[in-house]
């Protein structure tokens, strides 16, 4: 069941002996896809590293075997034409980071040194998606970007941000995406829908 507002999230645990542990988000991702194309079963891992790592506390060196905090997730069903992925911490569409639309759909709260879901929560049933409006110029992204190292650039007239079990959105012009670090392909439309409860980690 996804967190409710005022309810504890996660529990420390031992790590399994067998647990796979993913160095990074890419690896995290990888690992779902390759289970999911298969119609296998979920099965848990371990974040060594990553944004999603560092959403849950983790994420720091020596952390495996031992205790961690074992938690429920959600994934990200990313959908573009008819192409469909999965994603574990975020999906980024941009043409440039300095002019036209830039979005982030968040299941982690950070990307990199960036805190830019600072409401995120990976098992709120919400993807959050923050939008760079294409009229905001270069100075005002320069500045949203250093905030954003704190989490201190939302609210912002020009950054549109949204939480939703399923977000959709057309552009003009294609965007490229970006899949938890990998770039996937360009696509004017793009569908992200939360999949609840959709597997355990340990951090």
């Amino acid at each position: 069941m996804t967190i409710r507002r005022g309810e504890t999230w996660g529990e420390q645990a031992q790590s399994p002996d067998l647990l796979r542990v993913m160095p990074t988000d890419r690896d995290a991702r990888e690992f779902v896809v390759a289970l999911l194309s298969t119609d296998r079963t979920l099965q848990p891992m371990g974040l060594g590293g990553g944004d999603m790592a560092r959403t849950l506390g983790g994420g720091t060196p020596g952390r495996f075997p031992g205790m961690v905090t074992k938690a429920p997730l959600d994934l990200l069903r990313v959908t573009a034409g008819d192409r469909t992925t999965w994603a574990v911490s975020h999906v980024i569409g941009r043409r440039s980071w300095w002019r036209g639309d830039v979005v982030f759909a968040m299941n982690a709260q950070f990307l990199g040194p960036y805190d830019v879901a600072p409401r995120s929560h990976p098992n709120d049933g919400k993807v959050d998606v923050v939008h760079v409006q294409p009229a905001m110029g270069v100075r005002a992204r320069a500045q949203a970007r250093s905030r954003a190292r704190t989490g201190t650039h939302l609210p912002h007239p020009q950054l549109a941000f949204t939480q939703a079990p399923r977000w959709t959105a057309t552009f003009e012009q294609p965007l490229v995406w970006w899949v938890d670090g990998v770039r996937w392909g360009a696509s004017a439309t793009i569908e992200v829908e939360v999949v609840p409860d959709a597997m355990v980690v340990y951090a």
